[in-house]
């Protein structure tokens, strides 16, 4: 079971650079848009972070709360991803506040013990 979730682990770091290097090309390009890279990181955060929820330890799963609110705002960015895909453009602070929801929920997942 440790296998199965170092590799979960390893997939949702992937997921997490994924997301947040699409959002910083994005902010360097000047074109603030969705990119492929950052819907790909918002799926794969999502499904591997629920892989991860499940409990596989041994009496070492993190505490529901912190589940709940990783899930709240990975959820929140799959969203803002998602449906402003397509656009053209996005809007300065809605792209933002993805980058900033990213950067908290990798904050919650190192700080909340």
């Amino acid at each position: 079971m440790e296998a199965i979730r170092l590799v979960l682990l390893y997939a949702h770091l992937i997921g997490f650079a994924l997301l947040l290097g699409g959002s910083v090309a994005q902010l360097v390009s000047g074109r603030i848009k969705i990119n492929p890279a950052m819907l790909w990181g918002a799926v794969v955060q999502l499904l591997t972070g629920l892989g991860l929820s499940a409990p596989l330890r041994d009496g070492d799963e993190p505490a529901p709360a912190k589940l709940v609110t990783k899930l709240v705002l990975a959820l929140l960015i799959f969203v803002m991803v998602f449906f402003s895909r397509k656009r053209d453009s996005v809007n300065r602070g809605h792209f933002l506040a993805i980058v900033g929801l990213t950067l908290v929920n990798a904050a919650v997942a190192v700080f909340w013990r």
